[in-house]
């Protein structure tokens, strides 16, 4: 037969196994970074950087913002709607942004820091931002939404979806492309936006309607 467990030694015990639940608790529901860590990691996807699909160096220097954004702001790109979903395309479509943005609107660089294909290829758009996501700790300034280029990883979806939906292939780039940016910068999956809520703007057209739906499959792909 046992000896018996002294009272004080119980109720010790009862306390410790208290503090940890506690504790536990804390972390899945008050402690929002104790979640993310204990979420399904999200593996990176593939993204070409500028040198891979033949970006032209930056006009000048691109600014590095030493801090973390909160945010990402989904764009489309209002190019026709191709039918070419290959990876040359992708590369090819990269190309004709910045030249826009560089040309025409007289920027540096590419205005956003990421580009997602018709055929769910993505590239990086803006030079140092591929660099700063997986690192994680800093983000290039962009020039894709004003007020908000400082705070804000901005991506442009190609093609215009005023009355068509995208291409499933792009949609699904897109959840991936937003849970990995989430993970990596620690932005809640809440924090996704369309460029119309800061702009005057129609961008990203139907895609705008569908950010409950983005949220909520980033969410998933987090892990909850």
């Amino acid at each position: 037969m046992s000896a018996p467990v002294p009272r004080r030694a119980v109720l010790r015990g009862a306390v410790l196994l208290g503090a940890a639940a506690g504790a536990t608790a804390f972390n899945q529901f008050g402690d929002d970074r104790g979640a993310r860590a204990a979420a399904t990691r999200v593996d990176q996807p593939d993204i070409a950087n500028c040198a891979t699909w033949d970006a032209r160096p930056p006009s000048s220097n691109v600014s590095v913002v030493q801090s973390k954004p909160n945010k990402i702001i989904v764009h489309h790109t209002a190019f026709p709607n191709t039918t070419d979903y290959s990876l040359a395309q992708a590369y090819r479509n990269s190309r004709d942004i910045q030249n826009l943005h560089m040309d025409t609107n007289g920027w540096l660089d590419s205005g956003q820091h990421f580009t997602n294909s018709r055929g769910g290829f993505l590239t990086e758009a803006r030079h140092g931002s591929l660099y700063a996501l997986l690192h994680g700790q800093t983000m290039v300034q962009g020039a894709h939404c004003v007020g908000q280029n400082s705070e804000a990883i901005g991506i442009e979806n190609d093609g215009i979806y005023v009355d068509v939906q995208p291409p499933k292939a792009l949609w699904d780039s897109l959840v991936w492309f937003c849970a990995f940016t989430c993970q990596q910068y620690g932005i809640p999956s809440r924090e996704i936006y369309g460029h119309k809520d800061f702009n005057n703007t129609e961008c990203p057209g139907l895609l705008h309607g569908r950010l409950p739906e983005l949220r909520t499959a980033v969410a998933a792909r987090l892990g909850g």
